[in-house]
């Protein structure tokens, strides 16, 4: 027991002393992540506005309802996966899947 215990003391140091190293990126994915989960729904209405804008009402109540919740299914899908991979520097680096925008209010 003694053992396992100094184990378990060593090991978290060294998690901790590794920490620094995957606070920069995996924190922000992390954060992107449960952004994106939480917003996704927005997407939707967000993306009604901009066809509405772009190429008028009919539109929007058609291709901007589909491309809305396309966008917010794609949203929600990046979202979980940033969650589940966050300690993983992938792809590139930590760098985010969805670009345009990184966030959903920086859309806005």
């Amino acid at each position: 027991m003694k053992k396992i215990a100094v184990c378990l003391l060593v090991l978290s140091f060294l998690i901790g002393a590794a920490a620094p190293a995957y606070c920069g990126g995996s924190v922000k994915k992390l954060g992107r992540g449960f952004s994106n989960v939480l917003t996704f729904p927005c997407e939707i209405w967000y993306q009604i506005g901009q066809t509405n804008e772009q190429n008028g009402f009919t539109a929007a109540m058609s291709y901007g309802v589909l491309k809305g919740v396309f966008m917010a299914g794609a949203r929600a899908l990046v979202g979980a996966y940033e969650i589940a991979t966050f300690p993983v520097p992938a792809p590139g680096g930590f760098e985010p899947i969805l670009t345009d925008p990184e966030f959903f209010f920086d859309a806005l």
